[in-house]
């Protein structure tokens, strides 16, 4: 029996399997995936949402808020009407608010809202309803207010407590230099990427800076070099870059105090990866665009 065409089959097997092994194994990225819930902009008109009858104390305003899948939301010119009278402006699309010591922006299905120069965040989007008022998820109509907020799901009803007060202006609340780094560092790292993974990249660094195994700063974090340097963009100077303006968004949300993830420490993108070794020796948490993010 001729035994070379059975030899070189097993031959050329094993050549195969020697050039899979000098190479690194890619991550199964399909396995075990986690990404954040994503919300859709909601129905604009305000009749497909529930009334939310509004109290200051025990008294009943005219203000009402709505239901909308689920969240409570106040609307910002009625709530401002608390604070002092106010000109609201607004497009199919977009929509601001002036009144003295007071400046609004944001627009229908956004995430966030501009006040004052600040940003914050909500991951239910904000809706422009049929009512051309501008509706805000009760934990921002805190931060856009400073008063006491408190839903009762039992009785559907918000209460308000406390008096209107406008927040600090963005100039006199984020640190500059904090802002110059991480805005930088976000744009750099995931410019292009939806803003919940802008948002996480920045949760890393300020969750290093918090760790005892990092040092304790923003610009200290980026330019870490204890293990190698630890993001591209210092190595390739892209550090340097003037930020992509969503960028400082989602750096001023992440000053603002909002995470993703408060664990969060690690981050890398597959595709473009020349090692693994975060895959193989940190816990993964969840993947937002192309980045997988690990504590």
């Amino acid at each position: 029996m001729n035994r070379r065409p059975r030899l070189l089959r097993v031959c050329s097997l094993l050549l195969a399997l020697l050039f899979c092994l000098s190479f690194p194994a890619l991550p199964a990225l399909a396995a075990g995936e986690k990404t954040l819930p994503a919300y859709a902009a909601p129905d604009r008109s305000l009749s497909s949402h529930k009334a939310l009858p509004v109290r200051l104390g025990r008294a009943r305003l005219a203000m009402t808020g709505r239901l909308i899948a689920g969240t409570p939301y106040l609307p910002v010119s009625e709530l401002s009407d608390l604070f002092a009278d106010c000109r609201v402006r607004n497009t199919p699309d977009g929509w601001t608010l002036d009144a003295p010591g007071l400046s609004v922006s944001g627009w229908n299905g956004a995430t966030y809202l501009t006040v004052n120069g600040r940003v914050f965040y909500d991951p239910h989007p904000i809706a422009i309803l049929s009512d051309g008022d501008l509706y805000v998820p009760l934990e921002t109509a805190k931060k856009l207010s400073g008063m006491g907020m408190v839903f009762s799901p039992s009785t559907a009803t918000v209460t308000l407590s406390g008096s209107f007060t406008p927040p600090a202006p963005g100039d006199a609340t984020y640190d500059p230099d904090a802002l110059y780094w991480l805005s930088r560092i976000i744009s750099a790292e995931s410019r292009g990427e939806p803003l919940a993974g802008q948002i996480a990249v920045g949760n890393v660094i300020l969750n290093r800076v918090r760790s005892t195994a990092f040092p304790n700063t923003i610009w200290g974090v980026i330019f870490d070099r204890k293990d190698g340097v630890q993001f591209t963009p210092v190595a390739n100077g892209t550090i340097y870059a003037a930020p992509y303006w969503i960028s400082t968004v989602a750096a001023k949300i992440c000053l603002e105090g909002y995470s993703v993830s408060p664990s969060a420490l690690f981050f890398y993108e597959p595709t473009k990866a020349t090692s693994y070794w975060i895959e193989n020796n940190r816990p993964y948490l969840f993947t937002v665009g192309r980045h997988r993010f690990f504590s």
